[in-house]
């Protein structure tokens, strides 16, 4: 059987991961084992944290509207309760950035869904 060199593939392949592990702080972008077990840590932790982002901003969207909610003298979960039985199929996210941005239009909604309910 003949021999196999494998300089130019190995080499490709070390300097990949290398360049991934750049940034890191000392032997974790120097050395080719360390560098290759932060990498992997790495991508595992954006991997995970990418699903953590969207319960993150979920729970902020959540917590603006309940402040805002409150500051028109309901609460966040009848709030969310008199929009769906009114057929306002808005998001939270849009929800949210409405209260941010034009706090009277906010306002009028919340007045006419719960004057509804009166």
């Amino acid at each position: 059987m003949t021999r196999v060199k494998r300089g130019c593939v190995a080499r490709k392949r070390r300097k990949n991961i290398l360049t991934l592990t750049s940034g890191s702080r000392g032997t974790h972008s120097k050395l080719f084992r360390t560098a290759n077990q932060q990498g992997m840590k790495a991508l595992a932790a954006s991997h995970r944290d990418r699903g953590k982002k969207k319960r993150n901003l979920r729970r902020l969207w959540i917590i603006r509207l309940n402040a805002t909610a409150r500051d028109n003298g309901i609460s966040y979960s009848k709030l969310i309760q008199y929009l769906y039985q009114n057929g306002i199929f808005l998001n939270r996210k849009i929800l949210a950035q409405i209260s941010i941005l034009d706090k009277f239009a906010i306002s009028k909604i919340i007045n006419t869904i719960t004057r509804r309910e009166k």
